[in-house]
């Protein structure tokens, strides 16, 4: 196999490294429009299998000429450049995945659908930790069951060792984050779609120790279009974000005051966006490179089975990889999108054409898939 991935950032980096595990790939091309600095667990197979390449996935011959010689691509681009790259690999006629993580886009992307059935090519968005993963699972677990009444996903990036204030730490992006704190979120309730405040509906959810009890409040963004699909036929599903308790409240008070707020305020006659701010005094409060880092996931799906009450249920508590200096926000996102380019190339996914991740992985081989890195999902 040879695979191209877009991005030679965290999530690409990984992506790469753990497509390098496997002996079947004969070539990873990792672009970027900057590529002089490698991540140092990927330097030992630069010059052999590694191809650093320079590109500016904007550029579109350049793009599509790297396409042609691959048998996929896994896009950890920004989000906004991935309906044209699905599209350029369809033209290409190579598989694509990519980390989505935003609903507008995948359904521009779902556009394409006839597309790559012509091609005869796969094209799978949102294949990250949330959506991607959790969205396998739940899907996973509304297969098993007769009946289902709900669906309740929680997922966190976490520090190991909490410090206050808020006792987080940036696993991806600060921009990110607090968009999600301050745009609605989708849920289901009583089978319809509707919106509700992003940090609010705090519950706890309890892991076993040293971990403990941790909380979950709404935030955008999970679901994905796993909510389009079950509108009308589930009557609850939520995605909520873990934290440790306590951190919600203080940044509600911080958004409510209008700290994250997008308008420009005056200041000493200067026009200044309070969010950017925040950003600017925050980072490098909360950029701890040193600091380890967890993932803590919970999928909960409940219904009936063969008339009875069921519940399937998949915890994981994901650990920075001390060995190779991979943070498990790193592993659960980067390894989940080489799983998919991999199974794609494989002929394992559930279909051609344009199918987001609950529709087209197998959830079974997907779950072994990430336990063979020693991302544990354990069914309770």
């Amino acid at each position: 196999m040879r695979m191209l991935v877009l991005g030679a950032g965290l999530q690409g980096s990984a992506c790469a490294f753990d497509l390098l595990q496997n002996p079947d790939v004969t070539e990873v091309r990792l672009a970027d429009i900057n590529i002089d600095h490698i991540a140092p667990f990927l330097a030992p197979y630069v010059g052999t299998r590694l191809i650093p390449t320079r590109l500016d996935v904007r550029n579109r011959e350049a793009t599509l000429a790297h396409i042609r010689d691959c048998d996929a691509v896994m896009s950890a681009a920004p989000y906004y450049l991935n309906r044209d790259l699905a599209e350029w690999s369809i033209e290409g006629k190579a598989h694509f995945s990519d980390l989505g993580g935003n609903t507008e886009i995948v359904f521009e992307q779902k556009a394409l659908h006839d597309k790559a059935l012509a091609a005869g090519v796969s094209i799978i968005p949102d294949c990250g930790v949330a959506p991607g993963m959790v969205n396998i699972v739940a899907q996973y677990g509304i297969e098993q069951l007769d009946q289902v009444d709900a669906v309740r996903i929680y997922v966190g990036g976490l520090p190991q060792q909490p410090e206050p204030p808020l006792n987080y730490q940036i696993v991806y992006s600060l921009e990110g984050v607090l968009d999600y704190y301050t745009t609605l979120s989708w849920v289901i309730r009583d089978g319809k779609r509707q919106q509700v405040k992003a940090l609010t509906e705090i519950v706890p959810v309890d892991f076993p120790s040293p971990l403990g009890t941790l909380e979950a409040f709404h935030t955008a963004g999970g679901l994905s279009t796993l909510g389009f699909r079950y509108e009308g036929k589930i009557p609850t599903m939520e995605y909520k974000t873990l934290r440790y308790p306590g951190h919600a409240k203080i940044m509600e008070a911080i958004r409510d005051l209008g700290l994250l707020d997008l308008k420009p305020v005056s200041v000493k006659g200067q026009q200044v966006v309070p969010r950017d701010v925040a950003v600017a005094v925050m980072n490098p409060r909360l950029n701890k490179p040193k600091s380890k880092d967890l993932v803590a996931l919970r999928v909960t799906v409940s219904g009936k089975k063969n008339g009875a009450p069921a519940t399937a249920e998949w915890n994981l508590v994901d650990r920075y990889d001390e060995a190779h200096g991979i943070s498990a926000m790193m592993r659960c996102t980067g390894y989940s999108l080489a799983i998919t380019g991999l199974m794609q190339v494989r002929g394992q996914v559930k279909g051609l054409g344009v199918l987001t991740p609950d529709e087209s992985m197998p959830g079974a081989a997907y779950i072994e898939e990430l336990a063979k890195r020693g991302v544990k999902l354990e069914r309770t």
